[in-house]
């Protein structure tokens, strides 16, 4: 038998015949073909199937059929979600398409970022609305929410397992997985749902695995979170919100909370004084992950890096956003300048023109990144990457792929 581990593994291990060993290799491949991107398969799954009535002592004849097909590069095996070889694996496996597993971003300097949700993998995250829990009792309120929040946890769970098979090194979680949290009629403290002790340990769970697996998790709350607003109730529904995202954060060990810096009302200087008062404010669980970003409407990075050098903040670069507003900058020293402002892994946003360049409205993100569109100066830093892109994990992967063999760039 040729291939190093096969031997090792398949030591001591009855054979068997020619016809029992394509019985399962089929089976093994059958089953993968039903599956949707990124699903993968248990070994016990193909022996409950080939021997119903008395799968077990098959198990052994699974792995090492699954052993000389991963050989082979036909599939992969996995192990909480890394490729793993089968002959030094402990435990529970899993089998994936060997085609589906990207190349391990791991060893590029780059970590490319997922955003919140899936365009194909069948992973989904719950919600509801206040009207809803407006029409239940409480008690029947405090176990909707219970169940949702459960459900979302689990799912997180699921979305990071992908992300590690795939080899995708950051995942944004979505800002609503504890929904309506904050809302001032339905909002809740956790302690007040049923199994929160159970809910808040399947997060740490995620966060346990995010780091085990090298996978960078953070959140991006929506455009509501305006910290300059002239409106002192719009500024304290903010802080409420980022401290329930830094609660989050301390459960699953995420480390930012990127906002934009709000609107200029009319006085672009005296919107960014008031942002700064707002962040001096802040308690320590969220301005050590607060970050904030250029939009494509009101701030650029030169109007923030100055606020992010005196607040000790760090500057999230958006190219797309400064590619639609500019500053004089180019994209080589907002870079430069937006990297000195990090005290960690420097995070930077990428997205296409839905449209093009020169469409009528270029702020529109695209289905897919164009490879062009990447920096050629951001190729070799060590930075995390989010792809903001309509194809969601399709798109990441994808550029990836295109990454590796590109030439021509974008400046």
């Amino acid at each position: 038998m040729e291939g190093s581990v096969i031997d090792e593994f398949s030591d001591g291990l009855g054979r068997m015949n020619d016809n029992a060993d394509a019985r399962i290799r089929q089976k093994i491949l059958d089953l993968l073909d039903e599956r949707r991107v990124g699903r993968t398969i248990c070994p016990s799954e193909v022996a409950r199937l080939l021997w119903p009535d008395d799968w077990r002592p098959h198990m052994e004849d699974i792995r090492l059929q699954a052993a000389r097909m991963a050989d082979r590069g036909e599939i992969a095996v996995l192990q909480r979600g890394k490729q793993v070889p089968i002959a030094t694996a402990k435990g529970p496996i899993r089998l994936g398409k060997r085609r589906e597993i990207a190349p391990s971003m791991a060893s590029q300097k780059v970590r490319l970022g997922l955003c919140c949700q899936f365009a194909e993998f069948d992973c989904k995250f719950r919600t509801t609305t206040a009207a809803h829990l407006l029409s239940l009792k409480t008690k029947e309120r405090r176990q909707k929410l219970s169940e949702i929040c459960f459900a979302n946890a689990r799912s997180l769970r699921q979305a990071l397992e992908f992300c590690g098979a795939q080899g995708i090194g950051c995942f944004r979680i979505l800002s609503t997985i504890l929904p309506l949290k904050t809302h001032p009629r339905v909002g809740y403290m956790m302690n007040e749902l049923p199994q929160s002790e159970d809910i808040i340990e399947t997060f740490r769970d995620c966060g346990r695995f995010a780091q085990a697996n090298g996978i960078r998790t953070l959140f991006h709350p929506d455009q509501f979170v305006v910290l300059n607003s002239p409106k002192l109730e719009v500024v304290q529904n903010a802080i409420r919100d980022l401290e329930y995202h830094a609660e989050l954060c301390d459960w699953i060990g995420a480390d930012v909370i990127n906002i934009h810096g709000g609107g200029a009302y009319g006085n672009k200087s005296a919107a960014l004084v008031q942002f700064a008062n707002s962040v001096k404010s802040l308690p320590s669980s969220i301005r050590s992950r607060l970050t904030v970003e250029n939009d494509d409407k009101t701030f650029t990075p030169a109007d923030l890096l100055p606020l992010c050098q005196e607040l000790k903040i760090p500057l999230v670069y958006d190219v797309h956003h400064h590619r639609c507003l500019s500053d004089g900058l180019s994209v080589e020293e907002a870079t430069s300048r937006a990297l000195a402002t990090w005290n960690r892994e420097p995070l930077f946003h990428l997205s296409s023109p839905l449209e093009g360049w020169n469409g009528p409205h270029p702020e529109r993100h695209h289905d897919y990144i164009d490879h062009a569109d990447f920096p050629d100066c951001w190729r070799d830093l060590p930075i995390t990457v989010e792809v903001e892109a309509k194809a969601k994990e399709l798109a990441v992967l994808k550029l990836h792929r295109e990454l590796n063999g590109r030439t021509t760039m974008r400046k």
